[in-house]
């Protein structure tokens, strides 16, 4: 059986996105099942020694190891390919583990790295930290300017990595402005297109050459399990990520591929209708506290952000004075409103990023980055939207906004 058997490459190119998030990649085995496959299955058996020999010599296609292939992790794949716009993708263990690997298996000691400046915190440090450890030079910048990313490009600059919109701050990024510069330097654009997904921004379709992805968030939706995905072209895939992957092993478990190959079923319902709250939300919220979202006129690079989003998008930051505790204290007033870290969930989730996701980063990186004491950031589910104004409404007055 292989992903997406029987589907002619054609057909599918042709199908929209909400049959795609459906169809895509399904394989089905003799016994004809509706629902894919679960594989829980380390290795897979040969008829021959000669055969084995073939397959892991790549003269023959089949499976060898879950490390490398698994049916239910390619059935995942192919679809995330599909949604993306791409020639293939590979599922990774963790968000961070795409980010991570995207970056390794691209750069080596001695190239250079721009990166944005408003990342996840994880992402922070892997740039500031663990990439120069190994002797990859990197600058970040603020990516909101073409200018100051193309000011940043060095003879030895390889590639640039962005997030749009950003974690938490919401900045938006060119991304067709950097991919010129980029390729015209000849470096790649990487696009951590988490906050997104392909149903709201599809980077490939601006320029950029690899976008990964946290599963784990929307493309989950619940909350469940922990994923990512790297989505390029197949020669990236075959001759720069296969190699690196193959003997590091960030590999996704096939039952985690297969709770995100379910939920991508529902990816483009989820994503509207937590995008139209959002902007209920935002819009409820804006005379009271400073509030960013990018579907806002009042967001600085709303023109920006409708040109190359399709809405936007479900996090909404907030701004409150008084800092960490008055930060702290409306994330205490709520009542239905969860205090999480995670994001991209069925339920709505406010997270302090301060104290939380950006705690690893230092208050200077922080502040470079648009993270104040008062930041806070709202990830907003699928509840009725009424709800959400009264617990909000609730728990602002509880603060005295």
């Amino acid at each position: 059986m292989k992903p997406g058997a029987g589907q002619d490459r054609e057909e599918t190119a042709r199908w929209r996105t909400a049959t795609r998030a459906v169809r895509g990649g399904t394989a089905r085995t003799p016994h004809g099942e509706t629902s894919e496959a679960l594989f829980l299955t380390s290795g897979f058996s040969y008829e021959s020694a000669a055969e084995a020999a073939a397959r892991f010599r790549g003269d023959v296609t089949g499976m060898t190891y879950s490390r490398l292939q698994n049916p239910t992790v390619e059935m995942l794949e192919h679809r995330l390919a599909l949604l993306e716009g791409a020639e293939a993708a590979r599922a990774t263990a963790t968000g961070m583990a795409a980010m991570t690997a995207a970056l390794m298996a691209t750069l080596s000691a001695g190239d250079h790295l721009v990166a944005g400046r408003a990342l996840f915190g994880s992402c922070r440090v892997l740039v500031d930290t663990i990439l120069p450890r190994l002797g990859i030079l990197t600058t970040t910048v603020d990516a909101r300017s073409p200018d100051a990313v193309e000011a940043a490009f060095r003879p030895n600059t390889r590639a640039v990595f962005l997030e749009t919109p950003a974690n938490p701050t919401l900045d938006i990024v060119d991304i067709a402005a950097v991919a010129a510069i980029a390729h015209a330097r000849g470096a790649l654009v990487i696009v951590d297109n988490a906050f997104a997904t392909p149903i709201v921004q599809r980077p490939l379709e601006l320029g950029a050459d690899i976008v990964a992805h946290s599963a784990t968030k929307l493309m989950d939706g619940g909350g469940r399990v922990l994923a990512g995905a790297i989505c390029a072209s197949q020669a990236f895939m075959t001759d720069t990520l296969l190699p690196f992957v193959r003997h590091t092993g960030p590999n996704l478990s096939p039952f985690n591929a297969w709770v995100v190959l379910k939920a991508l079923e529902t990816l483009p319902l989820r994503v509207a209708r937590a995008a139209e709250n959002a902007l209920a939300l935002a819009r409820f919220l804006e005379p009271r506290v400073q509030t960013l979202y990018p579907g806002l006129p009042s967001h600085p690079q709303h023109a920006l952000a409708m040109r190359q989003m399709a809405n936007g998008g479900t996090i909404i930051t907030l701004h409150l004075d008084g800092g960490t505790r008055a930060a702290h204290a409306l994330l205490d007033a709520l009542r239905l409103i969860d205090i999480s870290n995670n994001l991209g969930d069925a339920k709505t989730l406010m997270t302090h990023p301060a104290t939380t996701t950006h705690h690893s980063v230092s208050a200077e990186v922080r502040a470079e980055m648009g993270i104040t004491d008062g930041t806070l950031r709202l990830s907003v589910g699928l509840e009725d939207v009424e709800d959400l104004m009264e617990d909000l409404d609730q728990a602002l007055r509880k603060i005295g906004r």
